[in-house]
This record gives C-alpha cells, sequence and structure tokens, in this order.
C-alpha cells in the first residue's frame, strides 16, 4: 500500500514538472512553440513527424499510423511552427486552429497523453495560446473592433484599399472588353458581371462558341483578400489571375496577347488614353496590372454583421447571431477567417466525410484541386478556401457548382466539413447569418440581377 502510494505521489509530481507552462520571461511566440512541439502536435500533422520509440511496437504502429495519416491530412502544422521559430507574423488561419482546439479541450487525444504526460493542455497552457491569439488579431487587423469582439475570427471589410485612379479606369473599361476574347465575345465581366454580385449563377460558365468550363466561377468582389486566386490556386495575384482567361481555350482563346494588344493598339483612342498611364503602353504587363487595379476596389464593406462587429448590436437579429454562434461551435471559423471569411488557406473537400465518394457526379481533372499544380498527393481534393461575402447572392455553390441553395449547401459542410449532422434550425440560422454578409458597393446594398 505504502509503494502505491509513493508512486502515486511521485506520478502526480512528475505530471505536475511536466506540464509545466513556459517561462513567463519568454517571449510569446516561443512560449507558444514550447506548447506546441512538447504537447507532440508535430508528431500527426506534418508530413515528417518525429515518431515516439515505440512507434512500431506490435498493437502500437497501427494506431499511430492511423493517427499520424488522419492528423495531417486534416492540418498540416508546419508553416505555423515555421513562423513560430523565425519570428513571422502566422496565418490567421493557423491562428484560428490552435485557439478553436484550445477552446474545445479536444487536443491531444486522451490515448496520446496517457503515454505522453507532458502534453497535456492545461489551463495555463489554454490561456498563453488564447491571449497569444488575441494579441494576434490585433496585429492582423487594424479594424478597430474593440471589446470582446476584438478576437472575433470574423472581420468587418475595410471601405477602401491603395489604387491608382486612373489605373483602375482603364482596368474598368479592359474587365468589361471582349477584345481580350479571339472572336471579341466574352470578357472578363461575362461571367464576373458586377450587376450579379461578381459571378454568372451558372453551375459552370460558358466562353467561346458556347464552351463551358470545369469549375463554378468564384466572385470578383473581394477577391482582393484571396492569398491565391482560382480554386486550385494557380495564380498567386490578381494580375496573375487576369492572365490566365485570356489565353484559356475555353475561357477566351486567344492565342496570346500580341494578338490582344495588337486589336487594342488598333483603337487610337483607347491606345493613346492608356499611354498617358503606361508610359511603356501595352503590354501584357500592363494590362493584367490595370485589371488587378480595377478588381482592387471591389469590395462589398458595411453589411449588417460589419456594423453588428463594429459595435452596434441591433444590426443583426438573435437568430442571425445564433447561427454565428454555431458557425464558430461547429469549426467553420477556423477556415472561414478574416475580413471575407475565407480565402485564406487550401482545405480538404470532404475532411469528416467522403463527399467526392457520395456526389452523384463523375470524377473530372477539377476536382483535385490543388494537386493539379503541386502533383502532391495530399493536396488531391484540396481547394482554396471560398470567401463568403454575399454568399447569399452567387449561387449555386462548392467548386462544382452542385448545390442550388444556400441551404443544402450549409447542410451538407456541416456533414462533409464539419461531421455533424446540422438540425433545420441550426441550417436555419446558420443561414440566417450568411445573409448578413451581404455588404455594399459604391454606397449601396449589392444586389444580383438574376434574382434567384
Amino acid at each position: 500500500m505504502t509503494l502505491v502510494l509513493v508512486a502515486a505521489v511521485a506520478a502526480a509530481a512528475a505530471y505536475g514538472i511536466l506540464n509545466r507552462p513556459p517561462a513567463e520571461n519568454l517571449p510569446a511566440n516561443d512560449r507558444v512553440l514550447q506548447i506546441l512541439e512538447k504537447g507532440g502536435c508535430v508528431s500527426c500533422h506534418s508530413a515528417n513527424p518525429k515518431l515516439p520509440f515505440y512507434a512500431n511496437f506490435p498493437g502500437a504502429k497501427g494506431l499511430i499510423t492511423k493517427d499520424v495519416e488522419e492528423g495531417y491530412r486534416a492540418y498540416d502544422i508546419e508553416p505555423l511552427i515555421a513562423a513560430l521559430r523565425s519570428g513571422q507574423m502566422p496565418r490567421p488561419v493557423d491562428v484560428a486552429k490552435v485557439e478553436k482546439v484550445m477552446l474545445d479541450q479536444r487536443m491531444p487525444q486522451a490515448k496520446y497523453y496517457l503515454v505522453h504526460w507532458g502534453s497535456t493542455t492545461t489551463r495555463a497552457k489554454r490561456d498563453i495560446i488564447l491571449n497569444w491569439a488575441l494579441n494576434y488579431r490585433q496585429l492582423f487587423y487594424n479594424d478597430g473592433l474593440t471589446g470582446a469582439r476584438a478576437g472575433e475570427p470574423v472581420r468587418p471589410i475595410a471601405e477602401s484599399v491603395s489604387v491608382d485612379p486612373s489605373k483602375v479606369e482603364l482596368g474598368f473599361a479592359l474587365y468589361h472588353d471582349t477584345r481580350l476574347s479571339v472572336d471579341n465575345t466574352v470578357s472578363c465581366a461575362s461571367c464576373h458581371a458586377l450587376n450579379t454580385a461578381g459571378v454568372d449563377n451558372k453551375q459552370y460558365s460558358e466562353g467561346v462558341d458556347s464552351q463551358k468550363g470545369g469549375v463554378n466561377a468564384p466572385t470578383s468582389y473581394n477577391a482582393v483578400y484571396n492569398f491565391v486566386q482560382f480554386w486550385d490556386g494557380r495564380a498567386a495575384t490578381l494580375a496573375d489571375q487576369a492572365a490566365g482567361p485570356p489565353l484559356n481555350p475555353v475561357e477566351m482563346a486567344s492565342t496570346s496577347f500580341d494578338e490582344i494588344i495588337a486589336k487594342l493598339e488598333a483603337d487610337k483612342a483607347f491606345k493613346a488614353a492608356f499611354e498617358q498611364v503606361y508610359p511603356d503602353g501595352l503590354t501584357q504587363a500592363n494590362i493584367t496590372d490595370a485589371i488587378e487595379q480595377f478588381e482592387r476596389t471591389l469590395l462589398t464593406p458595411n453589411s449588417a454583421f460589419d456594423k453588428y462587429l463594429r459595435g452596434d448590436d441591433s444590426a443583426i437579429t438573435a437568430e442571425e447571431l445564433r447561427g454565428y454562434e454555431l458557425f464558430k461551435q461547429y469549426d467553420c471559423a477556423t477556415c472561414h477567417v478574416g475580413a471575407n471569411l475565407g480565402g485564406e488557406s487550401y482545405e480538404l473537400m470532404g475532411l469528416r466525410n467522403h463527399y467526392f465518394a457520395e456526389r452523384d457526379m463523375p470524377l473530372t481533372e477539377e476536382d483535385n484541386g490543388r494537386f493539379k499544380v503541386t502533383q502532391q498527393e495530399r493536396d488531391r481534393h484540396r481547394f482554396k478556401v471560398p470567401g463568403l461575402r454575399n454568399i447569399e447572392l452567387t449561387w449555386p455553390y462548392y467548386h462544382d457548382g452542385s448545390r442550388a441553395t444556400l441551404e443544402q449547401a450549409v447542410r451538407d459542410m456541416g456533414k462533409y466539413q464539419s461531421g455533424v449532422e446540422l438540425t433545420s434550425t441550426e441550417v436555419d440560422e446558420i443561414t440566417a447569418f450568411l445573409k448578413t454578409l451581404t455588404g455594399e458597393y459604391q454606397g449601396k446594398k449589392l444586389t444580383n440581377d438574376n434574382n434567384q
């Protein structure tokens, strides 16, 4: 009995030592790094995990291998670890994911910390990470949020961003110019019209000769907030994105920018106006830069939810607020973060349930998502997270345009991404919240002339 008591006391002492929070005199990044590394997060959420010595023991091997595969599939922590080690600003998505895990106390799983006592997320450790997350939000966003709302993962949209007005004017003209297409029939606005919320509301857009593309056209509104462009992230900037459709054989089908430039230069008035702004004249770089400058102005601030975030409690209803709380509860706000509620990471389509196995459509090349660019197996079916601003106006939904209504999209996101079967009431409440994200363009509430 005495030996048991001694062993229990010793175990308790060891547990206390192993789970001691990092020293207070360390920088915040170093404290968080220490918690994550000693907690074993890298063991499951990385491409090259450092597994414990018993990882090859009979019985343990299968369990550990499964945990590592599922952990890395769900989340790659290495970019966050690298940022913490180098003193760089972490991604808002990484902050949101780690913060939510701490709030829910869901990691590490019991089966893990039973053999890794130092991995337990004690109250002291949680407080360190939650304070770190709040401080970073204040660094990320210069939006003036105060009080409890200063720490929200969702942020209001800025009224404006820095642009060159003269370039914006040219970009507006080019955005609507069908001469970018081989047969002078298709412009950027053909699929991303400003009066239809920056989309065409078709499952797949139509290019020259009525050819159909393979993905649903995302909105051009608020695209400036996307960390990359296109569903597969193949364009790093809005200018890079603008260079794609003119040469795409399905969309605009021009053979080269030289062909486009020749047509534009034949318009003497346009050529002269362009050269006043760009002294080196009509070039691919200047054309795409002008379009980028215009697209940077496609902001939709002052939504009802923006007003709520800025302190107006009357801006949204009780139902809409419940929807927002559910949005956070079910992890939606760990991917749909920031001012655009998305556009800041790649995520797996079908994280909790197998979307493509259950979808009543054959697999296509476009369904491979980010894999098309990287050829890395982990990126198969992984897509840039879409922003949710003005989402009630941008049907149909998902990269494949397979969901006709917002309610359907919400219900299935619950199933495939969060692993929950949402009730009808929960679907209605989350949908109500999402409708508060419709903002204003040039001082008027955004609408869609297509009407659903």
